[in-house]
């Protein structure tokens, strides 16, 4: 073997080797959540709360079109994150009938609403009050998820059966099952969420941000987000809320961004962030793109449009320093 393929064999093995241990740190913080939840899900179903839960949250249901039952669905992921709804979703589905409609209203409730204890603090950091956090992730999700619900029953579309990738084994109700099945669940989640880490990184040596930047920031613009915000704006969409609100807390505190600027990034990020790896999540549940993607799109940018509108009756602005 030469230097050179000595060379390019170490990069190899570094490069596996740190995505590896990125896979495994993602994961092991995924756990200290997914667990928990999945624990207190078990301890509800045993205690015969989840048909209360279902009753209390079937009225927002009904106006999703989905059963009372994948409230509790909904439910965990808002108070922790997609993961764990995901988990719960999978334990559930095998007590229903879903259609392909119905995993996709599913799936956009979760992906606009989720991780709001973490998420909206972040946002109000960056000056996003936790309110407005509440109005426009939850309130958003349950509009879009109504207006997909009328669209597709209405031209009679997605009606099919769902074909639910991920499945628990159903037919003993033991203990043991339960914890094999949780256990299968977990481990398959990690064999997700490392194929994602390396799909990422293989978009991003493709350059695939950039283009996302050069289609992302003209219309950002145009929509009143400034030139510094929507730089920043579009790594939030690729990588999450998180990245995006932590550049955008420094460049507002270094005073290189206005207010502004800033309050409708943050917002355009609550309703559309880490377009990339949450809408592969959702698709491997067994949703159409149609609503988990495109409709997510348009909608958030329609929200931010007014939401600009608005901001500018209300004059609540900084002049912008560069």
């Amino acid at each position: 073997m030469t230097d050179i393929q000595l060379v390019k064999f170490s990069q190899s093995l570094f490069a596996v080797r740190t995505i590896l241990v990125e896979s495994i740190k993602v994961y092991g913080v995924l756990l200290k959540i997914m667990i928990p939840a999945l624990l207190v899900v078990k301890v509800l179903e045993e205690l015969g709360a989840m048909q209360l839960i279902g009753a209390v949250l079937a009225p927002v249901m009904y106006l999703t079109g989905l059963p009372a039952l994948l409230g509790v669905v909904w439910a965990t992921t808002l108070l922790t994150n997609i993961f764990s709804g995901i988990v719960v979703f999978v334990g559930l589905a095998g007590q229903l009938s879903l259609s392909v409609e119905q995993v996709t209203v599913l799936g956009t409730l979760m992906l606009i609403g989720h991780s709001i204890p973490i998420e909206g603090a972040v946002a109000r950091r960056a000056g996003v009050p936790w309110w407005v956090t509440i109005v426009l992730r939850v309130g958003g999700a349950l509009l879009l998820a109504s207006l997909l619900h009328l669209f597709y029953t209405h031209f009679n579309l997605l009606q099919e059966p769902a074909t639910i990738v991920w499945s628990s084994s159903g037919g003993d109700d033991s203990l043991t099952a339960w914890v094999i099945s949780q256990a299968k669940t977990l481990g398959m989640i990690y064999f997700v969420i490392l194929s994602l880490i390396i799909l990422l990184n293989t978009l991003r040596l493709l350059g695939l941000e950039r283009l996302m930047h050069i289609g992302l920031v003209p219309v950002l613009r145009v929509l009143g987000i400034g030139r510094s915000a929507a730089n920043v704006t579009v790594v939030g969409v690729a990588l999450g809320l998180s990245y995006g609100a932590g550049l955008l807390i420094r460049d507002l505190d270094q005073g290189v961004m206005n207010r502004r600027d800033a309050y409708l990034s943050l917002c355009f990020l609550g309703l559309l962030h880490s377009i990339i790896e949450d809408t592969l999540l959702i698709l491997a549940l067994g949703a159409d793109l149609s609503g988990i993607l495109w409709a997510r799109l348009i909608f958030s940018f329609v929200v931010i449009a007014v939401l600009a509108r608005l901001y500018g009756v209300w004059e609540i602005r900084q002049p912008v320093l560069e």
